[in-house]
């Protein structure tokens, strides 16, 4: 895991020099492939072919949505530790820098759930594994315990995130924070079937439908490992369901979905 960390990190020096968008998208590619099962997912393969991967690609509406709505609070709800964990701390760093995001909420879990579950000690690892780096990954730390010092990075741990419910669920002073949140960029397999019901779906159904009841606008991250799925086009589908029986749960695949 320590190897995938500073592999991770070290990649950040090879994207410092793109364009904010270019950069803020290889950013959000890596926190989202970031999922996959190895947690092995570089950076710099954020760009280019890891595109050609995703089922659903709502990265455009994101981005519109958080330009439209700068200067709010962002939640983050994780995933898994080490190098997914430095992904979405880095994405955090540019939301914050670019000023889409006022201040972050990062929520993780209390203790793991499963073994890789990111808590509060696996956040302040990978902030140290940060700030213990030399040149761009170093500045990203800084800047990261800065906007913790000044609260603009919140990290919260509610044991509502190891309870046996989908979000349906959801205890009210949490459910109040996402409403007034710019938007809950939500991680994971396990997060995206908690919040759109573990059930077989028809994999045509509105993301939107299924998502009503969660409350306040939502970005789901995702790679693709069980069967639950859905607001694929049906031409999407299609070609899936042609190439391979196992596109739900190789990890191959992977989306962004948003309802705003």
């Amino acid at each position: 895991m320590g190897q995938l960390v500073s592999a991770e990190i070290a990649a950040l020096d090879d994207v410092v020099g793109l364009a904010d968008d270019e950069l803020g998208q290889a950013l959000l590619l890596s926190s989202l492939w970031g999922n996959r099962a190895d947690l092995g997912f570089q950076i710099t393969a954020g760009r280019g072919t890891a595109a050609s991967g995703l089922v659903a690609d709502d990265s455009a509406r994101l981005w519109e949505l958080l330009r439209s709505e700068a200067g709010g609070t962002v939640a983050v709800i994780a995933d898994n530790a080490g190098s997914e964990m430095v992904a979405d701390l880095v994405l955090i760093d540019h939301l914050l820098t670019r000023g889409l995001a006022r201040e972050v909420v990062l929520h993780v879990k209390p203790s793991p759930y499963y073994v890789s579950d990111a808590t509060l000690a696996d956040v302040a690892d990978c902030l140290r594994a940060l700030l213990l780096s030399k040149g761009v990954a170093q500045a990203v730390g800084e800047r990261l315990r800065e906007a913790a010092a000044l609260g603009r990075l919140r990290v919260r741990a509610d044991s509502f995130f190891c309870a046996p419910f989908d979000f349906t669920a959801m205890p009210e002073a949490l459910r109040h924070e996402f409403t007034s949140a710019t938007v809950t960029i939500l991680k994971g397999d396990l997060n995206y079937r908690r919040m759109v019901g573990d059930r077989w779906w028809e994999p045509t159904t509105p993301f939107a439908e299924v998502t009503s009841h969660f409350p306040g606008r939502v970005a789901a991250l995702r790679t693709l490992k069980s069967d639950v799925i859905v607001g694929l086009e049906a031409g999407t589908l299609a070609g899936l369901n042609s190439t391979s029986s196992q596109w739900r749960t190789s990890g191959a695949h992977a989306l962004v979905q948003v309802r705003s």
